[in-house]
């Protein structure tokens, strides 16, 4: 029997490893995960473990080459964004991948936010709300700040899904998902880096970016130069939707994508938790936020302990309409957006559920209004929240004008790598 031809995409998420095979037909036809331990770094902060990672990539790779059932034709790469790699001349990993949700020194941002002209200003130019180690830039300027001996030694800094492709490619590269994605480097009005890092010369540590989505060659095989995980996962929708259409991604964060809403975001808009990435070619998607996730987690939660209801149980529950109690008695509590129950005794779970996740839908209809247009009429639904029927019945009476539909993409993020790399092998 023959070997299959596969493109072979590796989708390194916070918590999952996965390395994944799509045949020509973009089929998974093999995958494998892992999760990786983490370390401390020198503040004793949680951090990937890139020495572990580095080490995992290679050998996952060398047991599919070796495995006789699959011809591998090409390698690509999808990552979680706001994460630096930093390299020395040598190519070697000088410092630990610092962790995006590392507390940021509040007088350090203040003075950064001060001496570049305000806090709005840069945001608004970058197109990102202040975020923290979420901005990556300012993860470098801390190392600049506070480990210059370090910045000195500092000859790349990658985000991660280019250090991926390094790894194979061995050519250090910057990739325009990653820079633009809240990150602070960007200036979307003027479509290059942002005065403030070319000031710092962060820009400096920055390898070239290449609009090529080949990177180089590995015993033979074209390897991709590694691509920002949510701006990968629009990329199967646009490839197979012709008319105007909004992304919701949900899981931990529900994020509503618009790649058809290339507007200036505004004073509102940050209040509403919006902000931009970009495509592969460098076109805005105008996005906004809201962390939904862990709400319905602790709904879940209240379901199994309070009800003694099973994960079964809760995943039956249809959406019934006169099960919506009045008022509803959620709140909205602290900076998480972290949805709480403040009475509830008199509730059936049916109400109990209906009453969560009204309140949920009722927090994320302004997100969804701030980056909709009026040419967008459908709005596909990926990620957990489109299998849950409650969920999507709701979405849907809150949106009666758009088409409302679950569009689950399998391995979006991966799949979008791979078919970028389409006139490589396929």
């Amino acid at each position: 029997m023959s070997a299959i031809p596969v493109i072979a995409i590796f989708d390194v998420g916070k918590t999952n490893k996965k390395l994944l095979l799509f045949d020509a037909q973009y089929k998974v036809v093999y995958e494998y995960s892992e999760h990786l331990r983490e370390i401390l770094d020198e503040d004793e902060d949680p951090c990937e473990n890139i020495r572990l990672l580095t080490i995992w990539l290679k050998e996952q790779y060398a047991l599919v080459r070796a495995d006789h059932r699959f011809d591998i034709k090409a390698l690509n790469f999808s990552g979680y964004g706001a994460s630096l790699v930093y390299l020395d001349e040598d190519g070697e990993v000088i410092a630990p991948l610092y962790n995006y949700l590392k507390p940021y020194p509040e007088r350090l941002a203040d003075r950064f936010y001060k001496h570049y002209g305000g806090q709005f200003r840069l945001c608004v130019e970058t197109a990102s709300p202040p975020l923290g180690s979420l901005n990556s830039g300012l993860q470098l300027y801390r190392v600049k700040k506070e480990q210059f001996s370090l910045f000195n030694r500092i000859k790349y800094a990658l985000h991660l899904p280019q250090y991926l492709s390094f790894v194979f490619a061995g050519l250090p590269l910057t990739e325009i998902t990653s820079v633009g994605c809240h990150t602070h480097l960007w200036d979307f009005s003027r479509n290059s880096y942002h005065n403030w890092a070319v000031q710092e010369k962060l820009v400096e540590k920055f390898p070239p970016i290449s609009s090529d989505p080949l990177a180089g060659l590995v015993d033979g095989i074209p390897v991709g130069i590694g691509y920002h995980d949510s701006s990968a996962a629009l990329i199967p929708y646009l490839h197979k939707h012709r008319k105007p259409f909004l992304l919701l991604s949900t899981g931990t964060w529900c994020i509503s994508m618009n790649p058809f809403n290339d507007t200036p975001l505004t004073e509102e808009d940050f209040a509403n938790d919006c902000l931009c990435y970009l495509t592969p070619e460098g076109k805005q998607v105008k996005s906004s936020r809201l962390f939904a996730g862990p709400m319905h987690e602790q709904v879940v939660e209240v379901l199994q302990q309070r009800y003694g209801m099973s994960i079964v149980d809760i995943g039956n529950i249809t959406y019934d309409p006169a099960s919506i109690p009045t008022p509803t008695v959620f709140t909205k509590r602290g900076a998480s957006s972290t949805v709480i129950i403040d009475e509830y005794n008199d509730l059936s779970a049916q109400q109990y559920y209906h009453m969560a996740v009204s309140s949920i839908i009722k927090l994320l209809k302004p997100k969804i209004e701030r980056v909709l247009t009026p040419d967008v009429k459908q709005i596909f639904v990926d990620g957990g929240f489109s299998q849950n029927n409650v969920f999507m019945d709701m979405l849907a009476v809150a949106f009666p004008l758009h088409k409302v539909s679950a569009a689950s993409v399998p391995q979006a993020s991966a799949l979008g790598a791979a078919i970028v790399m389409r006139e490589f092998w396929d």
